[in-house]
């Protein structure tokens, strides 16, 4: 009994065995016929498809053609970008432009037989297919980057059949239009990031505030990992989601031997940024000039070099602050030889509002102060009037009613025209101008293009000499080119095109129209004894030329200098145009000028030498019209010469003072014997007999006349209004260097 149980137990069971096995055969022959049929419908279905979409419109590229507007300096690096007009950072970019590591990786994670297939990968459709046959879900996708380009293009992101349907015949209508390499640089300008960023190269620049030329592995592999998810794996939002799914990245790209695991390790380690960073924004003055003239332009390519404009933008921010609070600067620099100009600092911080920062201060009419008397004693020089060591009289003179004086209050006795301009007198200037005539200055500027601007539309007067006269920074570096360049003023340039256009000219033997400011001969005069002139401290005589002014009521601080190759012109002072006492162009100007020469490079071009025709000769052995200056229009002023009468140094006449409640004003006399008497509107104040300040509180905004009178009656007085902050613009003389 026990026997035949036994033998019917193992019985049933080679029956139950052998029926298995008869199911599971029964099961592959199935199976291999459904995927035999379906892949061989799978194939049908792709000819069929083929044959249509052949014949119809590839899918719409308007999408791509939408960028972002760029600003770019002589190199093609990018000074400034501008959203597109549905607000989106979407950056032109090229395949070139990417790191080749990103690439590799994602076509690893993406779409490994790119280069392949057709826009359709048939393999992974049929995998895609089994998978879900055989698990009853979606295991894994079949949409290849040109399928994802289509989807980007249409601009539509339902997951439907009708949807997959379309990504597949435009991929391939797509692929039958363009080569890879377009195919492929559309998804790196279409592809999203998180948020308005679309494009790696706009990911690149928010996240890691650099190009995608060089990224690191992990920078690289959390590009690949953003746009398959860009608002849940944003990593300024969720740097945890971010994480995961570029080291998920990282992992495939070691599994398709793109990178090793060690690699892969060290970019594990690599931090997930947490916050996107700001687009550049440098020259932001002169590229906001340039898309305003031209807004339909995609691309905008500048003279500006990038390196020294951010350099001199630094300066200019790192500066003012030290100078004081609603203080801003600006900075103009010129490669004279061609000039272009490779930077243009408007301002000391374009988004400081304390600075008034949107007001480009390179192209505002100011007052240069003393900027212009090089070139009164280069007309001077070329007339024949005069030489470096002409011998002038500085004394107190009057023409009419206009008497000049000094910015430190004294008098020099006689000098030379080489010491009267390496110190910046103001009364020997008057005195060449009254020769010269202001005319005949104020027209060679217009002639080589610098436009002055007058008060109420005067003429020219002898306050020229002293910066009574409107011109902007860059005509002021216009000016000084033209002393650079040995007498010839060359027409700037910040757009690239027209400097190249101008530089295929001079292969084909046309020279650029040069205008002549001076000739060569008093050129070299002046830069001769302009290249002497003090320096500030802690700074190298002689390296360049250059020149120092403060206009009046110390509104406007300037410095502007040149070498062989270079001339770079400093403004410093407040846009709104009000005094700012103590600022000069020595003090607040020239270290920023020094600065400046520094930072473009250590090594000077030297100035040119000495043209034919000039005298190197003292004093002495000048032809006797040279010796001395001859003095035309002007009326000596009687007087003790070795006491300067009492003058009101600060605030100075006709100025408007900026008042906040409860501040004092300190008010400042010089020359004179002590003790002073003051006055406010007639009625006098209590002040120390010991000395010629005295602080006054003012009880609020409106005119007021100041007065003071020296222990020998000698009286000076002066108006100014006090006034609380706005917006001025004054064009006055100055009493400065």
């Amino acid at each position: 009994m026990n026997d035949a149980a036994s033998n019917a137990s193992h019985e049933q069971r080679g029956i139950g065995a052998f029926l298995r096995r008869c199911r599971h055969a029964v099961t592959r022959r199935k199976l291999a016929m459904v995927s035999a049929v379906f892949g061989a419908f799978s194939l049908c279905a792709t000819a069929a498809i083929v044959f249509t979409v052949s014949r119809m419109p590839p899918p719409d590229l308007a999408a791509a053609e939408k960028l972002s507007t760029v600003v770019l300096d002589r190199n093609g690096q990018l000074l400034r970008a501008f959203t597109t007009s549905d607000g989106r950072w979407r950056l032109p970019v090229e395949v070139a432009d990417v790191d080749q590591r990103y690439l590799a990786m994602l076509m690893a994670f993406e779409d490994k037989r790119f280069y392949s297939h057709g826009g359709v990968d048939v393999r992974s459709v049929a995998r895609a297919s089994w998978q879900l046959i055989t698990h009853g879900r979606i295991v894994s996708g079949a949409s290849t980057l040109t399928m994802q380009v289509v989807r980007l293009l249409e601009g539509r992101y339902e997951r439907s059949g009708n949807a997959k349907l379309r990504q597949v015949v435009g991929a391939l209508r797509l692929e039958h239009k363009l080569t890879k390499t377009e195919v492929l640089a559309l998804y790196l300008r279409l592809a999203p990031f998180g948020g308005n960023i679309e494009g790696v190269r706009a990911a690149s620049l928010a996240y890691f505030g650099k190009e995608p030329q060089r990224l690191s592995i992990g920078q690289a592999a959390l590009l690949v990992a953003l746009p398959q998810s860009p608002e849940w794996r944003r990593p300024d939002r969720n740097p945890k989601a971010a994480r995961i799914a570029r080291n998920r990245v990282l992992q495939r790209a070691v599994e398709e031997g793109v990178i090793n695991q060690a690699e892969a390790d060290r970019a594990i380690l690599e931090p997930v940024p947490t916050h996107r960073r700001a687009f550049p924004q440098l020259a932001p003055h002169i590229a906001e000039s340039e898309v305003r003239a031209d807004p339909i332009a995609a691309e905008h390519r500048l003279t500006i070099d990038r390196n020294i404009q951010r350099a001199l933008e630094t300066l200019a921010r790192e500066q003012t602050a030290l100078l004081g609070q609603k203080l801003s600067a600006a900075i103009l620099a010129i490669d004279h030889t061609s000039g272009e100009i490779v930077a243009h600092v408007g301002s000391a911080g374009y988004l400081d509002g304390t600075r008034a920062g949107a007001i480009d201060m390179v192209t505002a009419v100011r007052s240069p102060g003393s900027t212009l008397k090089p070139f009164i004693y280069g007309l001077a020089f070329e007339a024949g009037l005069a030489h470096p060591e002409t011998l002038i009289e500085d004394r107190p003179v009057r023409f009419g009613s206009y008497a000049p004086k000094n910015f430190d209050e004294d008098f020099h006795g006689t000098v030379t025209i080489r010491h009267a301009l390496s110190q910046s007198l103001n009364i020997p200037a008057v005195k060449v101008l009254a020769a010269v005539g202001p005319g005949k200055l104020a027209g060679r500027f217009r002639k080589v293009g610098a436009e002055t601007v007058f008060p109420d539309a005067t003429q020219p007067t002898l306050a020229m000499a002293l910066g009574g006269v409107g011109l902007t920074l860059r005509d002021v570096a216009t000016l000084y080119t033209g002393l650079a360049r040995g007498g010839d003023v060359i027409q700037l340039t910040h757009r690239r095109a027209d400097a190249e256009a101008a530089a295929k000219a001079l292969l084909h033997g046309k020279q650029r129209k040069h205008e002549t400011l001076l000739s060569p001969v008093a050129t070299w005069y002046v830069s001769d004894i302009l290249k002497d002139a003090p320096p500030p401290l802690n700074a190298r005589a002689g390296r360049f030329a250059y020149k120092t002014g403060t206009s009046y009521g110390y509104r406007d601080a300037w410095a502007v200098g040149y070498d062989g190759k270079y001339t770079i012109a400093v403004w410093v002072g407040r846009p709104d145009a009000a005094s700012t006492p103590g600022l000069t162009g020595r003090l607040a100007a020239a270290p920023i000028l020094f600065d400046a020469f520094a930072r473009i490079g250590e090594k000077r071009v030297p100035l040119a030498g000495a043209p034919a025709g000039a005298l190197r000769v003292s004093g002495s052995e000048l032809p006797p019209p040279l010796k001395r200056f001859r003095e035309g229009g002007a009326e000596t002023v009687q007087g003790p010469f070795l006491e300067p009468r009492v003058v009101i140094s600060y605030p100075p006449d006709r100025s408007e003072v900026e008042t906040e409640s409860e501040d004092a004003l300190l008010l400042k006399a010089s020359g004179g014997v002590l003790p002073l008497t003051w006055l406010v509107n007639g009625a006098p104040i209590e002040s120390d007999p010991r000395t010629r300040e005295v602080i006054w509180q003012p009880d609020g905004d409106g005119f007021v006349r100041l007065s003071v009178v020296d222990a020998k009656g000698r009286v000076d007085r002066v108006t100014v209004r006090l006034k609380s902050p706005e917006m001025a613009a004054v064009f006055l003389p100055d009493h400065g260097e």
